[in-house]
């Protein structure tokens, strides 16, 4: 099911100021919001996601302890009967209930997480081709939401 690595994250103390700084080393900016931002290590791929936060004022940063892999989009539609065939157990992202995998148009994805033993944050995450003017949309949406908002709009 995995395919390679999709993202790796940085902790930083001043987003603004790494922006800068990750601009120059020639890497470019994909997406940002107020404390986050991801830069393309290889543009369609991967990316190097960075957090801006005290990581000491929290016991953990997701920043330091979280490894995104990368699925295809029909083995994420499938990530959680794969989890269970292997006694893992999905957990919600953030602050979500469901674990069922979801799809952020905004910013071409779709996830699933899980933990490691050591309570270490995994995900399984796909590209997902998002046409221009579904981009503006910034809530997480099931795949069958998804499913049939892209249908609807393929179709009009």
């Amino acid at each position: 099911m995995i395919k390679g690595l999709y993202e790796a994250h940085l902790p930083v103390k001043n987003l603004d100021f790494s922006i800068e700084f990750y601009k120059k080393l020639g890497l470019s900016l994909a997406w940002r919001d107020d404390d986050t931002a991801f830069f393309w290590i290889e543009e369609g791929k991967s990316w190097l996601g960075l957090w801006q936060g005290d990581e000491y004022q929290t016991p953990y940063h997701p920043s330091l302890r979280h490894i995104a892999f990368e699925v295809s989009y029909e083995d994420l539609k499938q990530s959680l009967r794969w989890l269970g065939s292997i006694q893992v157990e999905a957990v919600p992202f953030g602050r979500r209930t469901s674990i069922e995998p979801f799809i952020r148009p905004n910013q071409g994805n779709a996830s699933v997480y899980f933990n490691d033993p050591d309570g270490n944050s995994l995900e399984l995450i796909c590209y997902v081709p998002i046409p221009d003017e579904l981009k503006r949309i910034t809530d997480k949406l099931s795949f069958e939401e998804w499913e049939k908002l892209i249908d609807n709009h393929n179709n009009h």
